[in-house]
């Protein structure tokens, strides 16, 4: 713990200083004067968006086998190009919500089996060809095909590709198969089914319909577009060229975006924002999100299996310390339960205390006292590293009621490989969506990647029935009476939801706080501040 912590302080302590080093000392030699001046140029900066320039965004990835695949993006970076090249039918609003996007209306069928999609008029690939039913039939056959094996086939397997319906050049029917609704095809949908044309290739032809296209791509280093004239958005977007820059540590991408290098960071670690929020040149997004943190236990492997380990486990995080310590703050308590923001949300559960002596009084009921586990984590706080503060905080506190917390670190490719399932304990974190997708994605029936093995007859019936219920009045109590039971029998322990935190120079506009977790990557909105 002492050592990874002394880490994280001198990656604070050389944020704080890299952009002074990289520049040969400019910024300490300056500092008086560049003050006064940034201090002078804020009070004059425009608001309006102002047209040119190349903005440079910095991201942390460095992956030699770095894609461009509209519907398998098997890397960060990769996902982050892919909100440049390509529109879909919805994007997220900034409520983390799908609004739609090249899609101009939408029908779904009472029991959300059969959804009708309408194309907006006019609309255009990079490369001149107007976008018909056909390309939206081709995308999504690619995205929920089998053979392609994308890591979201999980998301839309449901579709019935084998039997979609060509109405018109603009509309296509989309059935759902196996007798239960999809109400979250939506949010399954908005990240990565990008609209392509039929003679889309991913290597030989990267053509979409985003705000840009593409022109240079260097795996691991490097990609650059150029501004789309005729995207579906009138008068968007602004820039004329936006640089991907790709950053193997978060020291050297900080450095960077002191020194002027790149103009944007996305999802800095929490730890840094301290320091940096003292540079007035530097301007911090904090979102406060609904994704959420958790740790997940194995409930098809003892002690989980007993409800009374469960329940000790739970009582025994002190969230708030964990928020403090691991997320430097940037969260907030959480409930065990995901989708705050959901309008079917239970708020009526009450929020559970910490309370040690209660959990340590439980596992001496169910017979485990001087209890071992193993939590296994990778690197960092991200959902794919899995959370290691976190995990060194939790044993810290387990220790104190007589558990004794193994933590086993791992690398980000083993933690997210084929076992990670089959972990007793681990660390996860999760996209904030609606209730629906995300149990889809996480602990329900459908879902291809429970790692806690929950199982539950009347949870999986409710969320059945809620998926299949398009009016908002009759599914409430469905998910209010779902979340009841996941909070006293889930094998989830979501202690916060999580602040997500992005940087980037003053000049940069069209950055604001968000519910959401990307402002930095709607880069139709972005713009480069002439006055500053």
């Amino acid at each position: 713990m002492a050592s990874e912590l002394s880490r994280r302080g001198f990656l604070i302590q050389g944020a704080a200083l890299g952009g002074s080093l990289l520049l040969g000392g400019g910024l300490l030699s300056g500092c008086q004067d560049d003050k006064a001046a940034t201090g002078h140029r804020a009070s004059v900066q425009s608001t309006t968006p102002q047209y040119g320039g190349r903005l440079r965004m910095g991201i942390i990835d460095g992956s030699k086998a770095g894609d461009l695949d509209a519907h398998k993006p098997t890397t960060a970076s990769a996902i982050i190009r892919g909100f440049a090249l390509y529109s879909k039918l919805w994007e997220w609003s900034e409520h983390m919500t799908p609004d739609l996007a090249l899609a101009e209306e939408v029908e779904v069928n009472d029991d959300a089996t059969l959804w009708t999609i309408r194309l907006k008029k006019d609309l255009e690939f990079h490369h001149g060809k107007t976008i018909t039913a056909d390309d939206l039939i081709f995308s999504t056959r690619r995205l929920s095909d089998p053979e392609l094996a994308s890591p979201y086939l999980g998301y839309v397997k449901w579709i019935d590709r084998d039997n979609l319906v060509k109405l018109d050049e603009r509309t296509v029917q989309i059935p759902i198969r196996g007798g239960t609704g999809l109400l979250s095809l939506p949010d399954a949908w908005v990240n990565f089914g990008g609209i392509v044309p039929v003679d889309y290739h991913p290597v030989t032809n990267p053509v979409g319909a985003g705000p840009f296209r593409l022109k240079e791509f260097v795996p691991g280093q490097r990609s650059v577009f150029t501004r789309f004239e005729n995207f579906y958005k009138s008068g968007q977007p602004y820039l004329d060229e936006l640089e991907i820059i790709d950053f193997k540590d978060e020291y050297a991408r900080i450095s960077a975006l002191l020194s002027g290098q790149i103009d944007m960071a996305n999802g800095v670690a929490p730890e840094q924002i301290t320091a940096l929020k003292r540079h007035e040149a530097i301007q911090v997004i904090t979102n406060q999100t609904h994704g959420f943190q958790s740790i997940d236990l194995n409930l098809s492997l003892p002690p989980f299996q007993d409800d009374r380990v469960r329940q000790a486990f739970r009582l025994m995080i002190d969230r708030q310390e964990v928020i403090d310590r691991a997320l430097a703050g940037q969260g907030r308590i959480a409930n065990d339960l995901y989708a705050p923001l959901d309008p079917t949300f239970n708020s009526a559960i009450p929020q559970r205390q910490y309370d040690p002596e209660q959990a340590r009084s439980l596992i001496k009921q169910a017979g485990y006292e001087g209890l071992t586990v193993e939590l296994t984590v990778g690197p960092g706080l991200s959902a794919v590293a899995g959370g290691s503060p976190v995990a060194q905080v939790f044993a810290a506190q387990a220790k104190k009621i007589g558990v004794n917390i193994k933590v086993n670190q791992v690398d980000a490719a083993t933690f997210g490989g084929p076992k990670r399932a089959d972990w007793q304990l681990s660390c996860n974190s999760k996209l904030g969506g609606s209730f629906l997708h995300t149990a889809a994605t996480v602990d329900s029936f459908l879902s291809s990647a429970n790692k806690t093995h929950f199982a539950d007859e009347r949870f999986d019936a409710l969320f059945r029935q809620a998926i299949s219920t398009k009016d908002l009045e009759k599914r409430t109590p469905l998910v209010h009476e779902a979340q009841q039971i996941q909070h006293e029998k889930g094998g989830l322990i979501i202690w916060s939801y999580v602040n997500t935190l992005d940087l980037a120079a003053k000049h940069v506009g069209g950055l604001t706080p968000e519910r959401s977790h990307f402002p930095t990557w709607r880069f139709d909105k972005l713009w480069l501040n002439q006055s500053v």
